[in-house]
């Protein structure tokens, strides 16, 4: 699944992050709740991980605008605010369950996957496809010619923002800053590495190329 996590704590952010990566999830991990809300709207999420107090707008905030916009992504509320009163100021500013700092990555887990097992809403997207791949986002699967593709997470991350940006290309700086979340050129070729291993899943068995180096500028999905 995707899933947005929106905690301030790094430590415990890169923990939480790190357990769902695990699992096979893909996590854009914010800190604070304005870039939240405008990602929440923009891009498509599985399941929200939030906490209530953050800087910009809090938790409670953050949620209410996004029922208010009918946006209908289920949200976990992960916070130190554990009293009753606390629960039920959740889960009326549109929370769908909530869960108190310390916890258990396990039961962590198992919240969300059960969050992200509720039925679709009408309307909501159900795969991402270009030429003979499809992505079925719900079971976080990718096939090509109907053959299931062993993707490791950043590789599913990367093939769904390809599969997002259709017709665009899409550069360097935009993969280092979502699917690693680095804001600065680090002079490494971690992007590089990672687009030759998912090119060599998604094309090496296969009879046509899928993504094409733009000189000077990026990549982007091309079969020609």
């Amino acid at each position: 699944m995707h899933i947005l996590l929106v905690e301030d704590d790094a430590k415990l952010a890169t923990f939480i992050e790190q357990g769902l990566m695990r699992e096979g999830h893909t996590v854009d991990h914010i800190t604070d709740g304005n870039t939240a809300l405008a990602a929440s709207v923009t891009e498509t999420y599985d399941v929200g991980i939030i906490d209530r107090m953050l800087p910009g707008l809090d938790g409670l905030s953050i949620v209410k605008a996004m029922r208010a916009a009918n946006l209908a992504l289920p949200v976990l509320f992960l916070t130190s605010l554990g009293g009753v009163d606390d629960r039920v100021d959740g889960l009326q500013a549109g929370g769908d369950d909530y869960l108190t700092k310390p916890f258990a990555m396990p039961e962590l887990l198992a919240r969300v996957a059960a969050l992200g097992r509720r039925p679709p809403i009408q309307g909501e997207e159900l795969t991402l496809s270009y030429a003979d791949i499809v992505m079925y986002i719900a079971e976080h699967r990718v096939t090509r010619a109907d053959q299931d593709l062993d993707l490791l997470p950043k590789e599913y991350k990367i093939l769904e923002i390809f599969l997002r940006n259709q017709g665009r290309v899409i550069t360097r700086n935009m993969l280092l800053e979502k699917v690693w979340d680095i804001h600065f050129d680090p002079k490494t070729s971690v992007v590089e590495t990672h687009i030759s291993r998912l090119r060599n899943k998604l094309e090496k068995p296969f009879a046509s190329p899928l993504i094409k180096t733009v000189r000077g500028a990026g990549y982007k999905l091309d079969t020609n």
